[in-house]
């Protein structure tokens, strides 16, 4: 095993300046693609389905989410290893400290990320209470289209029934209450129920089983828009921390690739991360 010179003896060998520069440039360039990805799919969306292209454009937004990432953390990682100071040591060594450069190059990306995801959201967020605030307003308005179901006229009766109540806005916000806790529970209960359907049957003028009825099918397909969101939110989840493991691993071997470039001397260009090794 090698032994590395005097000139090789460092009280430090984590170079922030380097993973700093390619934390940055993998941000700027995460920013710009993204930004990117938004135009081409909503270029892909539009009122008019003859012109809207609505499953090519979730199979692109998640082709994007797995793209953008490994891009710009290979070419962060890439410039973190190429930047770093050489170290004439053992080879293995030296490709492992390039690989943990490119891993905080990683890291600080991440947190950068994370940074500015906070403060973008900060103003609709600042403390614990709005977040939960937040979090009761989401939820209601993935039940508001099952409150205007339930209080949807019965077919041939005219508005005088719901002219009657003086507190309809009241009542949408009661309802809409209602629908959100009874989701979160994962049931209705039957005081509940009967309340509803009470509440249907004088706005709507419909007969009493009917508003019965109407209750449950409206709760059913309530609860089946917030499980589909729940699913919806749990992939995006997985799919954003696959993403970015994979940006993980792609960081490491560029910034081993950028660091053995630098020790021979090679010259970056396009094909920078598949350049064989020169013997």
């Amino acid at each position: 095993m090698a032994e590395p010179s005097a000139s090789d003896v460092r009280t430090n060998y984590v170079e922030w300046a380097a993973i700093l520069a390619g934390a940055v440039a993998a941000s700027a360039i995460s920013f710009v693609l993204i930004t990117a990805g938004t135009a081409i799919g909503l270029s892909l969306l539009s009122p008019y389905p003859s012109q809207s292209y609505g499953k090519w454009a979730a199979t692109v937004a998640a082709f994007w989410a797995m793209f953008v990432p490994i891009l710009s953390l290979l070419v962060g990682g890439y410039l973190a290893g190429r930047m770093r100071a050489a170290w004439s040591g053992d080879q293995e060594e030296v490709q492992f400290r390039d690989g943990v450069h490119g891993l905080l190059v990683w890291a600080t990306a991440v947190v950068i990320g994370g940074l500015m995801a906070y403060f973008a959201a900060g103003t609709a967020a600042q403390v614990g209470g709005d977040v939960a605030k937040a979090a009761i307003q989401d939820r209601g308005a993935l039940v508001a289209s099952s409150v205007d179901s339930l209080l949807r006229p019965a077919p041939g009766v005219t508005g005088q029934a719901t002219s009657a109540d003086q507190n309809a806005s009241a009542n949408r916000d009661e309802l809409s209450r209602i629908l959100v806790a009874s989701t979160a529970d994962g049931s209705l209960d039957p005081a509940d129920r009967d309340y509803l359907a009470q509440i249907v049957a004088n706005r709507t003028g419909l007969a009493p089983e009917a508003a019965q009825k109407r209750v449950d099918e409206v709760y059913a397909r309530a609860l089946e828009t917030v499980e589909t969101a729940r699913k919806a939110a749990v992939t995006a989840g997985l799919a954003t921390a696959t993403a970015l493991l994979l940006g993980l691993a792609a960081a490491w071997y560029a910034a081993q690739r950028g660091g053995h470039h630098r020790d021979q001397n090679i010259p970056a260009r396009m094909t920078f991360l598949i350049m064989r090794r020169r013997v």
